[in-house]
This record gives C-alpha cells, sequence and structure tokens, in this order.
C-alpha cells in the first residue's frame, strides 16, 4: 500500500514493465517508477559524476582577456571575489548550491548504494537516504551553467572569452548527474532497506488513524501518544504528522516576508559594471534594457523570465494556495495540484541571475580596467529566491483535497 505524497490517497502498489511509471488515480501525481537494474546503473553514473567533480573544481573554467590582460577563473574563484568585497552571504549561497551541495549529494548517493550493490547495508543508510533527498533541490549546477552562458554573451562584446577545461568537464558533470536521477528510484531502495507495509499489516480493529512518511512514502497507523510526543516513520526514522506542522501558517510567513523583499531586490542595484574607470549601477531590469539594446532578444528575455516573472508568479501561484486551501475550495483541485507541482519546480531557475554575478566578479576583476562590483539588491533578490522555495516546500499539498471529504483520504480510519 501506499499514499499519494500530494493529495494523501490510499492506493494499492502494482508492479510495472520497465520504464513504466504509476500514478495517482485522484490528482495525476508520480508515485513510483520501475527502473531495470537502477541502483547499478545509478552507482556508476554518480562514481563517473565524482571524476568530473574533481576535474570541474581544478583545472581553469573561463579565462577573460582585456587590453592584453587576462584574468583566469576556477569555479570557487567566484566565491572568493564575493567574499573578499564584503559579500559573504551570496558567496556562502553559490558555495553551498553550486558545490558543497552536488558533492554532499554525490557522496551520499554513493555511500548507499555501493553496500546495496554489494548486497550489504550500511550504517545509517536510511538516515542518509533521507538526506539525499533532501539535499538534491539545492544542487543547482544546470542553473550556473545557465548564469554562465548568460554572463559568456554580456561580456563577449568587449573582451575575449577562452573556454577551460573545467567548463567542458562541468557540462559533462551536469549531464552525468541528471542520468544519475533519471535512473534512481527512490522507492527501489526504500525496498530493499524495508518492505512496504501491506493491507494485511495496516488492518486495526481499534480504528487508529494511517500516517503517510512524507520522506519515504512508508505508511504506518498512528501509536497512541502522550501529549506533545511525536511518532517516528519505522522504516526511515523521520518525525510522522498526518499533515506538516503549521503548514498555512509558515507558508504565509514566508511568501509575506519574500514579497517584501522582492521590493528591494528589484529597486536596488544588483552589480556595477566599472569599465576605464566608468560605470553605473545595474538593477535587475536595466540589465535587462542594456541586453535588448545590445540586440541579445534570447538572453534578455531568458533573464526577465526568471528573475522577474518566475518569483511573482511563485508568490501570486502560493498565495493563490494559500487562500483556496484555507477556503476549503473544492475547485478544480487537480488543476490546483499541478499548479503546486510547478511551482515548486520552477523556483530554483531564478537564481540565474546570482550565479551569472558571482562569474562577472571573477572574471572581471583588472582593477580600473574593468571591475564588477556586487550590489545589496542581489542579496535580497538571493533572499526572495530562497525564501520563496522555503515557501513551497513547507506548503503541504494534501490541505488542497482536505476540502474534498473522501474515505480514501490520508488519515482515515481502517477497520479490521
Amino acid at each position: 500500500m501506499i499514499a499519494c505524497h500530494e493529495c494523501g490517497t490510499v492506493q494499492h502498489m502494482r508492479a510495472l514493465p520497465d520504464g513504466g511509471a504509476a500514478r495517482c488515480a485522484r490528482c495525476g501525481a508520480t508515485l513510483y517508477r520501475q527502473r531495470r537494474d537502477s541502483i547499478e546503473h545509478t552507482l556508476l553514473l554518480t562514481l563517473g559524476a565524482l571524476i568530473l567533480f574533481v576535474i570541474a573544481n581544478t583545472f581553469p573554467f573561463l579565462t577573460f582577456e582585456l587590453e592584453g590582460n587576462a584574468d583566469t577563473s576556477t569555479l570557487l574563484t567566484g566565491v572568493k571575489s564575493l567574499y573578499e568585497q564584503g559579500m559573504w552571504p551570496l558567496a556562502a549561497l553559490v558555495l553551498l548550491t553550486a558545490t558543497v551541495v552536488p558533492l554532499a549529494w554525490l557522496l551520499s548517493t554513493a555511500y548507499v548504494l555501493l553496500p546495496l550493490w554489494l548486497g550489504r547495508v550500511s550504517w545509517g543508510d536510511a538516515q542518509v537516504l533521507r538526506v539525499t533527498e533532501l539535499l538534491r533541490p539545492w544542487a543547482m549546477m544546470e542553473v550556473y551553467l545557465l548564469g554562465v552562458i548568460v554572463a559568456y554573451v554580456k561580456l563577449s562584446d568587449f573582451a575575449r572569452l577562452e573556454l577551460g577545461i573545467a567548463l567542458f568537464a562541468f557540462v559533462g558533470l551536469i549531464v552525468v548527474m541528471i542520468a544519475a536521477e533519471a535512473a534512481l528510484e527512490p522507492h527501489e531502495i526504500w525496498r530493499r532497506l524495508g518492505p512496504q507495509a501491506s493491507a494485511q499489516q495496516l488492518r486495526c480493529p481499534t480504528r487508529r488513524p494511517l500516517v503517510s512518511c512524507h520522506n519515504c512514502d512508508q505508511l504506518a497507523l498512528m501509536p497512541p501518544l502522550p501529549a506533545r510526543a511525536t511518532a517516528h516513520c519505522p522504516r526511515c526514522g523521520a518525525a510522522l504528522h498526518r499533515r506538516k506542522p503549521n503548514s498555512i501558517t509558515r507558508t504565509w510567513a514566508l511568501v509575506v516576508t519574500a514579497a517584501i523583499l522582492y521590493v528591494p531586490a528589484n529597486l536596488l542595484p544588483v552589480m556595477t559594471v566599472i569599465h576605464f574607470g566608468r560605470g553605473e549601477p545595474d538593477t535587475i531590469l536595466s540589465g535587462v534594457k542594456q541586453l535588448i539594446g545590445a540586440g541579445m532578444w534570447p538572453v534578455a528575455l531568458l533573464v526577465f523570465f526568471a528573475s522577474i516573472t518566475v518569483p511573482v508568479l511563485k508568490l501570486i501561484g502560493l498565495t493563490f494556495l494559500l487562500i483556496t486551501t484555507q477556503r476549503r475550495s473544492r475547485w478544480r483541485l487537480r488543476d490546483r495540484s499541478l499548479m503546486y507541482r510547478i511551482i515548486e519546480q520552477v523556483g530554483r531557475w531564478s537564481m540565474v541571475d546570482i550565479f551569472m554575478i558571482s562569474i562577472l566578479v571573477a572574471l572581471v576583476n583588472l582593477g580600473t580596467l574593468a571591475t564588477i562590483e556586487p550590489g545589496v539588491g542581489a542579496i535580497c533578490f538571493a533572499a526572495v529566491v530562497i525564501i520563496t522555495m522555503f515557501a513551497s516546500m513547507s506548503f503541504d499539498p494534501r490541505l488542497i483535497w482536505d476540502a474534498e471529504e473522501s474515505g480514501h483520504a490520508q488519515g482515515t480510519y481502517v477497520r479490521a
């Protein structure tokens, strides 16, 4: 038995053909997939990605040359430059999302899969796998690559740029990690660590409520507990809740905070380009106008959509979901679940501007000849992106479906 993590509907698991996917009959969310040799393929791809990671972080990434002066950067040069200019929050954010978290995801994945491939179980594997799944949304190397493309286009008009071997390794790393994520089926790993509960195991003559672990999707009967005590998943050890605690309140607080920060993020300069001693501060919108003026329409549209449109739509979408959920609206429940799914996926792509700034600061550092300085607006904008991501994570989509009382909803009682 399995409960949908988006609407809470309890359903029977069925065998699937290779490459097949099981979707919730109620909301359409993907429940689990069938991947042949999932553990073996993912392990090989993960080990290959670790090799590419070392190359990408060791060799030169990009070389910037202007008027006979050259400056070579690595992946960590932008972090160092941001820190030296007093922008340590941005430096920490770029370091975590582009280097530390991807490495942690690869190492934790290899730690879990290698013993399973050898027919063994490693110490603390369930807890490590929980951390692995929590880390994945924060590994933003593909967004970083998009920032590289935007930075390259912005600089190619007045300087010569040389691509380093680390950049090619970085592109290969992204491709291999995407392939590893596509090959990995978490339910296959969880089943090896502990079988999924059956209908027979979930029968209870005392009408105890069913709860689903939001981490490993294990179904369990909620045990009788004293006040303020917390039940834990029998398979992965995560705290069990019928719904995420204080989901609506926390999401509202995060949405309001992000909306307030969005104003200075767009009014304050995100960076200043100094060329031969001259330069003016640029906001996100003025940067888009410069790209349009230079005839770079595709890049301008990309930056406008990722940095201006997406955050606004996320805030509007989350506000709409919060209001309709609080009003217990039954209007287009499936479409609202799909809206939440989209909001959860697209938010991270707004980081493209932050990554672009880190790359430009690292490359263009030639004193009075050419220098790029980050602005306070970049910190506000980065805060908007991170806070909206936390807001979408704190919202429990199962609350959307609670308005439709159903005998199949998660949290109903199971009779003997």
